[in-house]
Parts: structure tokens; sequence; C-alpha cells
């Protein structure tokens, strides 16, 4: 009933779910705001990006923080910058408890849930990683070291289950010219949501898609895919 009365379906569901019902709309010709990840494992997150990619239908990844103007500013430096190296974090304490500490979060730990955004923000900023490995405990503390295809390196730092009074995203970048910083620290993340919620509105009426989508999580899930 729902996909005979929509134009668009936002998913806001655990990993499986979407999975599993993203593809039946899409070959239902509706537009899909999707959730990070796509799916609980690579297999599943690449049925639902060929489901988008063979219907043609418009998607949306709601990595949140790219839809902040600070965001948008960083990635924008970014793109002048000549980066050697950077180092980055994403660290809150949602995991020990409250409504955050989901099932799948505690099963998979934070690179399945917080590794998406931290690695398309170093990928976006630095540049295309081209390996990655990881050391640690994804339920408690994980690092990972990406190599980029322009030769620099980057470390992330994730964990969901460390005692912080708020959650701690920063990225800095360095290289011959002063060091570029971005941090979350002061940015109002409610600012995101209108900012998602106009473009997405606007990809379903023009049937134009302009933010990360669907190939986005896919591409961010294949590197998840890849730390050992």
């Amino acid at each position: 009933e729902l996909l005979d009365r929509c134009e668009a379906v936002a998913f806001a569901v655990p990993p499986a779910v979407q999975a599993e019902l993203a593809p039946l709309a899409a070959r239902r010709g509706k537009a899909l705001l999707l959730e990070k990840p796509l799916g609980p494992d690579l297999d599943a997150a690449r049925r639902v990006a060929d489901a988008v990619a063979g219907t043609g239908v418009v998607s949306q990844l709601v990595l949140t923080k790219r839809y902040h103007p600070v965001t948008r500013a960083f990635l924008a430096a970014a793109r002048d910058a000549e980066v050697s190296g950077a180092r980055s974090c994403y660290l809150h304490g949602a995991f020990l408890g409250g409504e955050f500490a989901t099932g799948w979060r505690l099963e998979q730990g934070a690179l399945l849930d917080l590794g998406p955004h931290l690695l398309d923000l170093l990928d976006a900023a630095v540049g295309p990683v081209k390996a990655i490995r990881g050391t640690g405990d994804s339920r408690t503390w994980l690092e990972l070291t990406c190599e980029h295809e322009n030769g620099a390196v980057s470390q992330a730092s994730l964990s969901g289950a460390v005692n912080v009074p708020r959650a701690v995203t920063r990225v800095e970048l360095f290289g011959a010219g002063e060091p570029l910083v971005y941090d979350t620290a002061e940015i109002d993340h409610e600012e995101c949501w209108p900012v998602l919620r106009r473009e997405f509105a606007t990809a379903v009426r023009t049937g134009v898609t302009t933010a990360p989508d669907a190939a986005r999580g896919l591409y961010l899930q294949e590197l998840i895919a890849r730390v050992v």
C-alpha cells in the first residue's frame, strides 16, 4: 500500500531490513533515501546498489555531516590543498547505552556504523583510497590506515564505546601548506536536516541526484570489507 501511494521512501531501519526492502522499492520506481551502511555485509549492499543502478531511480545517502555548510567548506578547501598525510577520528559513547546501543551496532561495532562517515570524508578530502588496513576491535577501538591514490597516508580512529561528553569528529590535513582542520565540536547537526530534505525533494522532482548516492554507499562498504 505504501508503494502504491508514494513517490519516494526514506529508510530508518537496521541495515538488514533496508537491504531487503530497498530493492523492492527501487523495482517499483521509487526514489530512495538510504541509511548507511547500505546492508549488513558487502553482498547485501551490492544488491541495493545494483537495484538502484538497474532501475535508474534517484538515491541519496544519509551521510549527515555532508549536508552541513562547514563540511562543504572544508571539502572545497581540501580540493585545493596538497595533502601528504591526514589524521582523523570519530568517537562517541553511544554504544555504552541509550537509543543507539542497538543490536547490529553492538555486534558490528564502529567500523560499519561510523566508518562510512569518516572514510567518506577522508576519501573526499585527501583522495581516493587504494588500500586500507586496520588494527584493534571494532566494538571498542579500531585504528585504520589508508593509502590514497595520490600517495598520501591517513589514519582514522573509530570508537562508539568511549566515555566522552559528546561525539568527537575531527579531520586534520597536513602538507606543505598550513594544516587544514575540520572539527564538528562547534557545529549544530540540526542544520544538516533541512538541507538534506530539500536536496532529496529536489532530486525526486527533477530525477537528478547531486548528493552522495547508493553507488557511493557501495564504494564505502567495499572499503570497509577490505579492512583486515
